[in-house]
This record gives C-alpha cells, sequence and structure tokens, in this order.
C-alpha cells in the first residue's frame, strides 16, 4: 500500500505564509513527479505546481512568484512553501504523486492525499 498525508494547513491572515508538506510512505520504487493541486468551495480541483524527479517545476499563474514547490526524494516529501498569502487561496490543498509500486504494477500509478484546509482571512 502506498500513502500520501498532507501537513501544514490552516488559518493565515493575508499577506501572511504557510509551508505544506506532503510525505509518501509505503511499497514506494520510485516517484515520479509530485504535485499540489487545490479545490475552493464550488469551484473544479486545479493544479497549483508540480515537480518532476529532476526537479523541474510547473506553477499555475495564478501562484507564480508567491508559491515554491519542492521535494526530498531521500524523504519521499513534497513540500509547498506559500508567501503572500491572498484570500482567494482559500482552499482544500491536495498532494499528488505518480508512484511505481511494484507490487501492484511497473507502471507509475496516481495518487492522492486527503487533503489539508488553507484559509486565508483576517
Amino acid at each position: 500500500q502506498v500513502q500520501l498525508e498532507e501537513s501544514g494547513g490552516g488559518l493565515v491572515q493575508p499577506g501572511g505564509s504557510l509551508r505544506l508538506s506532503c510525505a509518501a510512505s509505503g511499497r514506494i520504487f520510485s516517484i515520479n513527479v509530485m504535485g499540489w493541486y487545490r479545490q475552493a468551495p464550488g469551484k473544479q480541483r486545479e493544479l497549483v505546481a508540480e515537480i518532476t524527479s529532476s526537479s523541474s517545476t510547473n506553477y499555475a499563474e495564478s501562484v507564480k512568484g508567491r508559491f515554491t514547490i519542492s521535494r526530498d526524494n531521500d524523504k519521499n516529501t513534497v513540500y509547498l512553501q506559500m508567501n503572500s498569502l491572498k484570500p482567494e487561496d482559500t482552499a482544500v490543498y491536495y498532494c499528488n504523486a505518480d508512484i511505481i509500486n511494484l507490487l501492484v504494477s511497473p507502471d507509475p500509478m496516481d495518487y492522492w492525499g486527503k487533503g489539508t484546509l488553507v484559509t486565508v482571512s483576517s
């Protein structure tokens, strides 16, 4: 089994910062892309940022210059540093990873965390 566990969400004032973490555990052979998605009330889930195993990154336009994604391959962990937070960043943030679990398949499979709530409000 493979699990993704997020942490670091919470309530923050506009202009503030938060750091999200997501650790993958279980029968992991390798991890390709890791990323963060978010879903605000009444909206579809959207990509926030993603990072490859070689640390190439991709960001949504709305977070460029404010959010930074990084990963620690030794710890199977991805981070999202969020600065200059705005009320419109309020959402449940989900961790996502393409993981090869050889007990299940030689091909990468898509795994999701349960989400962590980020609320930006004064």
